[in-house]
């Protein structure tokens, strides 16, 4: 049988196994899940023929294949598969199965590791918690061989949820139609091995010689992300990675999306140079990535992964630093006596979560050996699997690139493959106690309104400036911090500009010298949208400010030590007068949340 568009051909082996084949070139096996047959891989053949010898099999009892035994094991599908490459002259394949095709595709490899060069394991069970492991066994042990037609309407339910959106229309239409055409007695035998073989590798994965890939959606629930985290870790060259918004029937939904990080993985071993090197940066915004760790204040984070056991994990730490831009490396340190050092020593994957101010609680609580840690907060899986919290200034997303002993403590160095950050105030740690840079800006916000607030924006490179009448510049500046109702001050003065300014540290405070009544107060910060010349906006470059007009002396000695410590990259806050006073350094922390508990 041929498919003109698709240029496939279906053909069957001596033992009657059905499969379709297209393309050529280096061949990939690909096995389905329980109730599909090998036509569901279409978008994968469609996406893939042209450089691959594409091959789909009918697993047992599905398709046009025979049926299984009447109580089957993961061997009798993984004999099945390795006939077929017998059949076809297949010394080595790549193998990728879908859920039980997963299950089925690992116990192949660890068969016959000779035959497999790469697997990869789309929306696999692992180890399933007990509520899902009883609500799989009552389906299979409800299955009578005889069809079940409220039972299939549920599955498609399960996988596209309900209701289905109309872009997932036609692809639940397609796994139904699918469903619709299965052998009663074959899904029946197949599901109840499915019902109980999500642990059957468990004590075999570490032996899994070949790169693994384990991918799954953040939305499927039945092979969640944690699932896949935990088979990556255990398998020597494993590697997790959670698919945002997907769920369990991804490659059918989201096939483009699927298939690319399929292919990625399959010549990774091809482009792994060139991926290091300069084209990394067309999928790698490394000014991103520098502005993302510029996020983090002295500061406190949450470091979280999957355990053994498919579990979340955490602690807390301060011991952040970056590494390197290109490639983006990260690091972290942990305690050796911390409970979860044995966890993280041996993570392939970690998510680094730094806080902001309001997440004090969730600091101390990582801190803490509480029993439940996570019951305190809201997360998802990030891409590879590892737990992001949600409200969190910045998180990097990281493979585990190495771990390198140093003293009583561990240091995680991180390969980051996924980070995100925002405008919100860190949370920071100095001498034993937390600090919060809002704190000064809302306190300021309750003083009197006559305290001169002002701001020295920055935006790549340039600040901010405003013409005067009398042809001078000034920074932006406002009686009282106020709000942007009131026109006076400095919030009312952003309004009014339409400038989007994020205040954040305190940089100067003074009073006049003749009228200590009158106080100065002036910030760092930035501004996001950019501004126009025609409301008297001026965007100075920061090595040109020094030659400006600029009347109030004080300013000008501002704006002097803000031009050398930029330089310098180390600021410091004033405290005095316009006449005189101290430039005092930003206090470092005299000691270290490094994650002791664990």
């Amino acid at each position: 049988m041929a498919d003109a568009a698709l240029e496939w051909t279906r053909a069957a082996a001596p033992d009657g196994t059905s499969f379709i084949r297209a393309g050529s070139g280096a061949p990939v096996l690909f096995i389905h899940g329980v109730g599909m047959n090998a036509a569901i891989w279409q978008p994968q053949i469609e996406r893939m023929a042209d450089r691959w010898d594409v091959i789909a099999i009918d697993m047992l009892g599905h398709g046009r294949s025979p049926l299984p035994p009447q109580v089957p094991e993961l061997a009798d599908y993984a004999r099945q598969a390795i006939r077929l490459l017998d059949h076809l002259g297949l010394n080595s394949v790549s193998v990728v199965g879908h859920s039980m095709g997963a299950l089925v595709a690992q116990e192949l490899a660890l068969l016959a590791p000779e035959r497999v060069s790469r697997i990869v394991s789309l929306n696999a069970v692992f180890r399933r918690p007990p509520d899902l492991a009883e609500a799989v066994r009552e389906r299979a042990a409800a299955l009578t061989g005889h069809g079940d037609t409220a039972g299939a309407a549920q599955t498609i339910a399960r996988w596209f949820g309900d209701p289905i959106s109309a872009e997932l229309m036609a692809a639940a239409e397609k796994t139904a139609a699918a469903l619709g055409e299965v052998d009663p007695e074959g899904y029946a035998r197949t599901y109840r091995l499915f019902a109980r073989a999500d642990s059957d590798h468990a004590e075999r994965l570490p032996a899994l010689a070949m790169p693994a890939l384990f991918i799954t959606g953040s939305e499927d629930k039945n092979s969640s992300p944690a699932m896949s985290a935990a088979m990556a870790r255990l398998a020597p060259h494993g590697r997790c990675t959670v698919l945002g918004g997907e769920r369990h029937m991804m490659a059918v939904a989201a096939p483009d999306f699927t298939t690319r990080h399929i292919v990625d993985f399959l010549t990774d071993g091809e482009v792994a140079a060139q991926s290091n090197g300069a084209d990394a940066g067309a999928s790698f915004d490394s000014g991103e990535f520098r502005r993302a760790l510029g996020s983090f204040l002295t500061g406190v984070t949450i470091v979280t992964t999957i355990g053994p056991e498919g579990e979340p994990r955490g602690f807390t730490a301060n011991s952040f630093t970056s590494v390197s831009l290109d490639p983006p490396l990260v690091l972290v340190c942990i305690a050796h006596k911390a409970l979860g050092h044995p966890v993280f020593a041996t993570a392939k994957s970690f998510a680094i979560n730094i806080l902001n101010e309001s997440q004090k609680a969730a600091s101390g609580i990582f801190a803490s050996k509480a029993a439940d840690k996570f019951a305190s907060v809201d997360w998802r899986p990030g891409q590879t699997g590892s737990p992001i919290l949600d409200g969190s200034v910045a998180c990097f997303d990281c493979d585990t690139e190495r771990l390198v002993d140093a003293g009583d403590h561990s240091i995680l160095i991180g390969h980051v493959r996924d980070f995100q950050h925002n405008a919100a105030q860190p949370l920071g740690y100095c001498r034993g106690a937390y600090v919060t840079p809002g704190l000064s800006q809302e306190a300021l916000a309750a003083a009197q309104p006559g305290t001169d607030v002002g701001a020295i924006l920055e935006n790549g490179g340039r600040i901010l400036f405003l013409d005067t009448p009398d042809g001078f510049l000034e920074l932006p500046r406002g009686r009282g911090l106020g709000s942007a109702s009131d026109g006076k001050s400095l919030k009312g003065l952003f309004a009014a500009k339409a400038i989007e300014a994020q205040l954040g540290f305190l940089y100067a405070v003074w009073d006049d010298a003749g009228d200590v009544s009158r106080t100065h107060v002036y910030y760092r910060g930035t501004f996001d949208v950019p501004v126009s010349s025609d409301r008297g906006i001026r965007l100075i470059d920061i090595d040109a400010i020094d030659g400006l007009k600029i009347a109030d002396p004080a300013i000008r000695s501002m704006l002097a030590r803000y031009m050398r410590e930029c330089t310098e990259d180390a600021f410091g806050v004033y405290v005095g007068n316009e006449v005189e006073g101290e430039v005092r350094p930003l206090a470092r922390a005299a000691s270290l949340i490094t994650g002791d508990q664990g």
